[in-house]
Formats: C-alpha cells, structure tokens, sequence
C-alpha cells in the first residue's frame, strides 16, 4: 500500500521545519539513498534521503513551506504495482479514520510511514522478495531491507512482530531475530527512540498583544522569530530556571602564552598555520578536564555522566544565532590540529552546514567575547553540560609580582559558571585552577 513519507525530526531539539526545495518530481522512481528534499531545520539545512525504493506518487508540501511539524506526511510513495489512484484514500486523514472504525480489520491506512526510519545502507541491489502473509491469510507489512536480510538470512518472517509504524517489520526486528531467538522481541520503535526532545515554553510573560500595545503609536519594526531564535529562546530560558548556576572569577596572565605563541607561529609559518590565543583556551580546558576528571560530567535527569574524553563545545557567533560545535577528543589532539579543526567548525557553522553529530555532546563548553572587547560576563550553561568558561579580553592591567613589585602584565579575566547539581564549589575551583595554571604555563600543554 501507499507510504506515507513523514517530516523527520533531524535533530534532537527540532520540533518543526521548512522544506526548502524538492529534489525529485512526482513520478521519479527512487532508491534507498536517493537524495529526496532538502530541510532547514533550526541549526542547518539537510539532505533528507529515501529509505525505500519506489516511486514517488504525490508531493504534500511544496517548496519553501515553513512551520512544518515532525511528522506530518510531506510526499507519498508508491511500491512496485501501485498506481496514484491507490493514494486518495491513504493520504486523506478523515478517509483514514472513518475507514479504521467502520473497518477494523481492513488497511486502509499507509503501511508505513517514514521520516525517522531504517537506512537502507546495507542494500544488496537484490530484487525485493514479495509481501509475505501471516498464517491469517492477511499480508505482513515489511520494509523491502527487510525483507531482503530475511530472506539472505533465513528469516521467517510469519513468526516476527513488528516495531515500526502500523506493526511494520522492519530491518532491526530481522537482525534481532536472525542473532537471537527465531521470534524476536520487537525492537524499540524508531519513533520512539528519534522522537525529538520536548522545547520548554519560555516563561510566561506579556503577551504580543500587550506589549505591542505599550508601544503603539511608537514606530518599530517586527520580526517573526526563525526556528533557532525560537530554540535558543527556549533553551537558555529553561536553563537559567532550572539549572542551579553559580559563578567562579579568575584572572590569568597571558604574557607567557603570547610569547610562546608567537614563537610557535614562527615556526608554523611554512606550513599555513596560525594559532589563536582561543585554540590554546580549548587545549587547556580540555587537559583540565583531564586533571580533575570529576568535572568532567554532564546532568542526565536523575543522574551524572562522568565523561572520560574532553570533548569541548566553542560557541560560534553566525547571523541570527550561535552554535556550539563541539570538538571531540581535544585533549589527544595537537594545538595545530585543534586550530584547523576549529576553523573548519566555524566556517560550517556560518553556512550552517554543520551536521547534528558536530554540535551535539560534549561536557563543556567555551563562549569568547574578548575579540569584541569585553573585559568579563557570565555565560549561561547549555545544558546537559556541567560548566561553561567565559573569556574576556586581555587587557594591559598594573599587577603585584611575587617579589612585590609593582608591573605591568596582559590579565585576561575569565568567568567560569557552574551547574551546582554536578559540580560543586570546591570542584570547580580546582578545575579552574587548573585552566589558569595551563594557560600561564603553556609549555606544559605540549609535555
């Protein structure tokens, strides 16, 4: 029967999303792995591919449609054999509804509906084998992946239950049932596992309405808020209420660092590379998090995750907003690594071409305004994260010299907040004892 092909959910946080552009027509025949449309979501713009081959029979939402919600069917498409006539009745909801209760044991729905489903990664280029029956008489709902591994396999398919959508049976439920067992526990729904995480509201305050109303009269311009200004404002809304945020202040003496910095970009010259003072702040985060492993965590509900790698989040300023792509590893990686690394991140994320496994994760994280000359501020944590680092600039200050004398030093100050539920102050002095002590003895980071 017809397939229904749901908006998927491409990240965690996106609950809606703008189909950009169509990339095949009504009639194309595709493949699993096909190129379908391209989305926006609140942080990119993606690729959405095809799971299953077939042909594409109806186009649901046109290009440039905006606001639409995960899961809302966005195309059909039909199986070998089907024709568009077979569509009306399984793309229209209230056909649906009336069908299922005047009908219970008729399929008047689509067998399935994908948008959050299995990739077809493994495929052979066999020929799907036909629908199977149950020993009802009635046909079995599979995807063709499947169908294809059971029969490599062999798989009797009559003895699976289904976990995608409508009871489908889909790849995961053949792999389980060809490694365990000949009838297989449903694996856990793909719906279920992709769903993407609920957006607090922000807090209640004056309506539009209202507001707009104090101002009437006066002359203004407004914007509608995009898909990421409305996920930052919910996001740093729900983490100022509920994440118990305390505040550690340092101030660290950068002329050591700068001299040895420009050493190194001395020597680095012949090879097109230039450090900047924030590659040496992420590798010295990144081994203070080593150094006291303990804040090394993030906050998971009704637990804590110890991390054991330094994986760092840098905020990055783009139009409209900001990303966090986070750098994995960072306290195995070289600063020359990290400095290209970064680069790379960056200029993604202003093309907002960055993928959710680039922006997503990490334990820490690190927001540098120096660069816009802000001597300090308070950064808010973007949760799960245990603590973020806040970098001001580094500014010419009269300094007190162990030997008492009064000098003249370059002091960037920092500001490290802090989720009390996951570190707590002493902790968090020790790791930012550690930061400082990294960066005013920056030839311990290459020990």
């Amino acid at each position: 029967m017809p397939i229904e092909i749901l908006m998927p959910a491409l990240s965690p946080t996106m609950e809606e999303g703008t189909l950009a552009k169509w990339l095949v027509s009504e009639g194309d025949s595709v493949s699993s792995g096909d190129i379908l449309c391209e989305i926006e979501t609140d942080k990119a713009t993606m690729e959405f591919e095809a799971v299953d081959e077939g042909t594409i029979g109806k186009i649901l939402i046109g290009d440039g449609s905006e606001g639409v919600k995960v899961n809302t069917p966005i195309a059909v498409l039909l199986e070998e054999g089907e024709e568009a006539s077979d569509i009306d009745s399984a793309s229209a909801p209230d056909a649906k509804d009336s069908a299922k209760e005047d009908a219970p044991d008729q399929d008047a729905a689509p067998e399935k509906g994908y948008g959050r489903g299995e990739s077809d990664a493994n495929d052979t280029g066999k020929s799907a084998p036909a629908a199977p029956k149950g020993s009802d008489g009635k046909r079995l709902f599979v995807t063709p992946l499947a169908r294809r591994i059971a029969a490599d396999k062999g798989v009797d398919l009559t003895e699976l239950s289904g976990s995608g959508p409508h009871g489908r049976i889909i790849k995961a439920d053949v792999e389980a049932a060809s490694a365990g067992s000949a009838k297989a526990k449903p694996a856990e729904s793909s719906q279920t596992a992709s769903a993407p995480a609920a957006t607090a509201a922000p807090a209640a305050g004056p309506s539009a309405d209202a507001v707009m109303k104090i101002y009437e009269g006066r002359a203004f311009e407004e914007i509608s808020l995009n898909g990421m200004r409305k996920t930052i404002a919910a996001r740093l809304t729900e983490a100022k209420q509920s994440i118990p945020h305390f505040y550690l202040r340092r101030d660290i003496e950068l002329d050591a660092l700068l001299k040895f910095r420009g050493e190194l970009n001395k020597q680095l010259e012949a090879r097109d590379v230039k450090l900047s003072v924030n590659d040496f702040i992420i590798k010295a985060c990144a081994l203070a998090l080593q150094t006291v492993s303990d804040a090394n965590a993030v906050w998971a509900g009704d637990r804590i995750l110890k991390l054991k790698p330094s994986d760092v989040a840098v905020a990055v300023a783009i139009e409209g907003g900001l990303f966090t792509p986070v750098l994995k590893d960072a306290e195995m990686k070289s600063l020359s690594t990290l400095s290209a690394e970064m680069k790379d991140l960056a200029t993604r994320a202003r093309d907002r071409k960055l993928a959710p496994h680039e922006y997503q994760g990490g334990s820490f994280a690190i927001s540098n305004l120096g660069m816009f000359g802000i001597d300090n501020f308070d950064a808010v944590i973007n949760p799960p994260h245990g603590a973020i680092l806040a970098v001001g600039a580094g500014v010419k200050k009269p300094v007190v010299g162990k030997d008492g004398e009064l000098a003249v030093a370059t002091v960037m100050s920092v500001t490290l907040s802090v989720d009390h539920r996951v570190i707590d102050g002493a902790l968090g002095a020790q790791l930012l004892s550690a930061i400082k002590d990294n960066l005013e003895n920056p030839m311990m980071m290459l020990a």
